[in-house]
């Protein structure tokens, strides 16, 4: 079985011949650039590798071809790349700034950029600042200049599974432009504005989807894009205002891609057990991390409850297990988490979100190599 057959056999819940591993194939489920350079040295693939970054936001880039193909990974991305008119930068400070208007403030060596500013940040919700609002280029013909480059080269060199990463959900992108706290405000008191902005965002998000897939739509095996709705204690909002106010802009970005044919893998971390019935009427093939230690994200349940309709994808915890834990613990999470996960198919394992700058070499080492012990059908 190729790596390609064997993602796609377990998107359809279907039994292949071992459970595929991902590393590096969607925005949040690649590797640190610390983390990467220090696996590339103890590999022998040099102390100083050549970095292309996956997002420079996060510090995550696109691991090497050569470690993956040692790693035996069934994964690749394709990427938008930054657009000709206001692209991302770097301001004096060493902040970013992008096309939306957004600054990106780094927070230490090796982490993340954590967004401190945006067009909408400390002004009244009102729909007009929407109208207002310079809307970037979906047609930009920067985003796609290399795409077709990539997954050609994927695919004349690999048989992995390849996977369009595409841009944020509407949820990430008004809470990057308006602010966490106020965003989460409005979805209760401004629901009028949040209702406007996620109109223009999503079109916004269609055309770029659209000209991405039929650029590449006969190379792709999948397509991804983010939204998070869950917190380490529960969901962001209740599922009913879930239902009432972003659900149909959901709906709306998974007919999108489907309307080419493409399954769909949602990234949407924290607890999230609430929104999986959502998920799956909203035709969502795939849901990824599974932060299996946030509330109500117990793997065995979540396999009893709706493995039959979804395929779960990540699951090898990141907050204790692999920065802190011993090899032999990760070999055991593994253990657990096929037995969890794995019956039947269904199960694309991975870490839950991008393996970050303190995960120890020995400890990614050892999740995949316990993946392939284990993980045999």
């Amino acid at each position: 079985m190729t790596h390609r057959e064997r993602v796609l056999t377990t998107l359809k819940r279907q039994a292949p011949d071992r459970v595929p591993v991902d590393l590096g194939g969607t925005l949040a489920s690649t590797i640190n650039i610390h983390a990467y350079r220090r696996l590339m040295a103890h590999l022998g693939f040099g102390a100083d590798p050549p970095v292309a970054y996956l997002s420079r936001r996060s510090n995550s880039v696109l691991p090497d071809e050569r470690l993956l193909s040692h790693l035996d990974v069934d994964c690749r991305a394709v990427i938008l790349d930054n657009p000709d008119v206001n692209p991302e930068r770097v301001l004096p400070d060493g902040s970013l700034y992008d096309e939306w208007g957004i600054t990106w403030k780094h927070v230490g060596e090796g982490q993340h950029f954590i967004n401190s500013d945006g067009p909408f940040y400390n002004q009244e919700p009102d729909p007009a600042l929407v109208d207002k609002f310079a809307w970037p280029d979906p047609l930009d013909p920067g985003r796609f200049r290399t795409l077709h480059k990539q997954a050609e080269t994927h695919r004349a060199n690999t048989d992995a599974a390849i996977i369009l990463v595409l841009g944020v959900g509407a949820v990430h992108q008004i809470q990057f432009m308006r602010g966490y706290a106020d965003s989460l405000e409005d979805l209760i008191v401004a629901p009028d504005f949040v209702r406007a902005f996620m109109d223009r965002y999503v079109d916004f998000w269609v055309r770029v989807t659209e000209r991405a897939l039929q650029e590449v739509g006969d190379l792709v095996d999948v397509a991804m894009f983010g939204d998070d709705l869950g917190t380490q204690q529960g969901p962001v909002l209740s599922p009913a205002l879930y239902r009432r106010l972003i659900k149909p802009y959901h709906v709306r970005m998974v007919q999108t891609v489907k309307r080419f044919n493409k399954p769909l893998l949602l990234h949407s971390c924290g607890s999230v057990a609430a929104f999986i019935p959502d998920f799956i009427e909203a035709g969502v093939d795939a849901l990824h991390p599974v932060q299996v230690s946030a509330k109500d994200m117990d793997s065995a349940w979540l396999k009893r409850e709706y493995g039959r309709d979804i395929t779960f994808w990540g699951g090898i915890d990141t907050q204790r297990v692999l920065p802190t834990g011993t090899p032999a613990e990760v070999r055991e999470e593994v253990r657990r988490r096929i037995a969890d996960l794995g019956p039947g198919g269904g199960y694309v394992l991975g870490a839950v979100h991008n393996v970050q700058a303190e995960v120890p070499v020995e400890n990614v080492l050892a999740m995949v190599e316990a993946a392939r012990e284990f993980g045999r059908y």
